[in-house]
C-alpha cells in the first residue's frame, strides 16, 4: 500500500450517517492512520440529513472506528459535520466554508448515499464551483455501486458525473477489487511463467466462478427487491474478477495498460438472444430452509420483500468469450443468497491427457487437473492434480497442492476498503472501475435482465442450505460439466 507521505487531504463523506460509512469508511480511515498512512494534515468532513454536531459526529467516529492510534484521535478531534439536503445550495455554502479554512488541502470526495443522489450531488459539486481545482491540488471523486440500474441510467449517471468533472478525477469503487486475491491473478498470471503459457483454450476446459453467500438479505430486503442478484454481483463483483481472469497480457502493469485490456475483455464477451439466454441462465430464489442448523426464512419471507415476489436470489450462467485466447471455452458463473456456505472460488479446470494410458478401474478416483483461486473467506490458491496411491497396484488419486495467505504472511490481508480509499488518496486508479468499463457490462448484461422481466427464464425455486437450483447442475450437465465447488 502507499504512503500519502502526509500530503494535505480534505475527506469529505456525503452520507456520513449511513450504515456504510460506519461500518467500512470510518473503521477503514482508522486503520490507515494507524498504519502511518494518512496524519496531522488528514482532515474529516460528514455530511447527511441526520442532525448532528461536531462533537455528537466525533463521538460516532469513535463508536464506528475506535481510537486505535493518537494520529486518528487527532482527525476526529478536529472533524467537521454539515447537516442538510444534498440537492440544496446551502449545503454547499457550509461546504465552501469548511474547505476554506483548508486553503491549502487536497480533496477526496465520498459519496456514500443512496445511488439516486450520485450524479445530483456531483452536478451541485459543480455548480457550487466544487468540482475541479484552481490551486493546483486534486479533487476526486470516490462513488459506490451501484453504477447505474440499467444501461440507460448508467449512461445518464455516467453523463452527470463527466458534466461535473474529468474522468481522470472519477474513482468507482468494487470492494471485491481490493481483496488480495482478486489482485493476486495479476501476479499469479503475469509473474510466474509455469502457469501463462497454459493460460488458453488449448489446456483449458472451462472455467468456473462461483460467488456464494450463507446470509439472506438482512435488513436489505428493499434493497435487494430492485436490484437481484444480477445486479447485485454479476454485473460488477463478476465482471471484474473475469476480465482480471481472462484479459490480455497488458503492455505495461501500469493503470491505464491495465484498464484498456479489461475494456477489451469485456467487448469479446458474445451478449447472448433469448434463444442463447433460455439455454444459458438459470435464474432462481430461496425458499425456507436450514443452514448451520438454523432454520431460515422464504425470500419471501424476509422483511421488506413482497410476497409475490419474482426478484432472483441466484443466477447461473454460461458465457462465452469470442476472441483468439478463449474461444470454445465455457465460462460458468454463479452467484446466489442463502447457500450452504460463504465462498468466491474461481477455477480453471484443465483438459484432461489426450490418452489415458491406464485402465478405468486405476483412475476411477481421477478428476481433471484444477487451479483454484480462493478469494474468500480463505484467501490462497490450490492446485488440484493426479497422483499414485501407495501400494503395488498403480492405481491413481486426485489431490490437492495448496497456499493459504494467513500461513504465508503473518501479517493480515487488509480490508478492501482500507486499500481503496488510499489507492483514491493517492490517486492510483489501477483497482477503479473506468465509465467504458462499466457501459460494456451493462451490455452484456441488460439481455439477460430483459428476459429475466418477461420470463424467457423461469423462475426456479431452491432450499436455503443448498447450492442453488437442480437447473444449475443441469445447465452444466448439458455440456458434460459439473461445478468443482461442490
Amino acid at each position: 500500500m502507499a504512503q500519502t507521505d502526509n500530503i494535505p487531504v480534505t475527506f469529505v463523506i456525503f452520507g456520513a450517517s449511513g450504515d456504510l460509512t460506519n461500518r467500512k469508511i470510518l473503521p477503514a480511515l482508522c486503520s490507515l492512520a494507524a498504519d502511518g498512512h494518512i496524519g496531522k494534515e488528514f482532515n474529516l468532513v460528514g455530511i447527511a440529513r441526520t442532525e448532528l454536531t461536531d462533537k455528537a459526529f466525533q463521538q460516532l467516529i469513535k463508536k464506528s472506528a475506535g481510537s486505535k492510534c493518537a494520529e486518528f484521535n487527532e482527525i476526529i478531534s478536529r472533524a467537521k459535520y454539515i447537516t442538510g439536503e444534498y440537492t440544496h445550495n446551502d449545503t454547499f455554502d457550509q461546504l465552501k466554508d469548511i474547505l476554506a479554512t483548508h486553503n491549502n488541502s487536497n480533496i477526496c470526495y465520498y459519496l456514500a448515499t443512496i445511488p439516486e443522489m450520485f450524479g445530483e450531488i456531483a452536478i451541485q459539486l459543480s455548480k457550487n464551483g466544487l468540482s475541479r481545482s484552481t490551486n493546483g491540488k486534486f479533487i476526486r471523486l470516490v462513488i459506490e455501486k451501484p453504477f447505474g440500474r440499467s444501461y440507460e441510467s448508467a449512461e445518464k449517471l455516467n453523463s452527470m458525473l463527466h458534466q461535473a468533472m474529468d474522468e481522470n478525477q472519477i474513482f468507482r469503487i468494487d470492494h471485491y477489487m481490493g481483496k488480495e486475491n482478486v489482485q493476486n491473478l495479476l501476479a499469479l498470471r503475469f509473474a510466474n511463467a509455469i502457469f501463462e503459457p497454459i493460460w488458453n483454450r488449448r489446456y483449458v476446459d472451462n472455467i468456473q466462478l462461483t460467488v456464494a453467500e450463507s446470509l439472506g438479505v438482512e435488513h436489505r430486503g428493499g434493497f435487494y427487491e430492485a436490484e437481484g442478484a444480477l445486479r447485485d454481483i454479476v454485473q460488477n463483483h463478476v465482471m471484474q474478477v473475469l476480465s482480471l481472469t481472462l484479459m490480455e497480457p497488458p503492455a505495461n502493469m501500469d493503470a491505464n495498460s491495465i484498464r484498456n485490456e479489461k475494456v477489451k475483455l469485456l467487448q469479446s464477451i458474445e451478449i447472448m438472444n433469448k434463444t442463447e439466454i433460455a439455454q444459458n441462465v438459470v435464474r432462481g430464489q430461496y425458499v425456507a430452509g436450514t443452514i448451520d442448523d438454523q432454520k431460515v426464512p422464504a425470500y419471501r419471507m424476509e422483511p421488506g420483500v413482497s410476497k409475490s415476489s419474482t426478484t432472483e436470489t441466484f443466477v447461473a450462467m454460461r458465457l462465452s468469450v469470442d476472441n483468439w485466447r478463449w474461444a470454445g471455452v465455457p465460462i460458468y458463473v454463479r452467484t446466489g443468497k442463502r447457500l450452504k456456505l460463504r465462498a468466491t472460488e474461481l477455477a480453471l479446470q484443465f483438459k484432461r491427457v489426450p490418452h489415458m494410458s491406464f485402465s478405468k478401474e486405476l483412475t476411477h478416483d481421477l478428476e481433471p487437473d484444477v487451479l483454484v483461486l480462493k478469494i474468500q473467506p480463505n484467501e490462497g490458491i490450490s492446485v488440484q492434480f493426479g497422483v499414485k496411491v501407495p501400494g503395488r497396484e498403480f492405481k491413481l488419486k486426485t489431490v490437492s497442492m495448496d497456499f493459504n495467505y494467513q500461513d504465508e504472511f503473518k501479517e493480515p490481508s487488509k480490508d478492501a476498503y482500507q486499500r481503496l480509499i488510499l489507492d483514491a488518496i493517492v490517486g492510483d486508479p489501477t483497482l477503479f472501475i473506468r465509465s467504458d468499463e462499466v457501459m460494456q457490462a451493462w451490455k452484456i448484461i441488460t439481455p439477460v435482465e430483459m428476459a429475466f422481466k418477461h420470463n424467457v427464464t423461469p423462475l426456479t425455486s431452491y432450499k436455503a442450505g443448498s447450492l442453488g437450483p437442480v437447473e444449475s447442475d443441469k445447465l452444466l450437465a448439458q455440456y458434460k460439466h459439473k461445478w468443482h465447488l461442490q
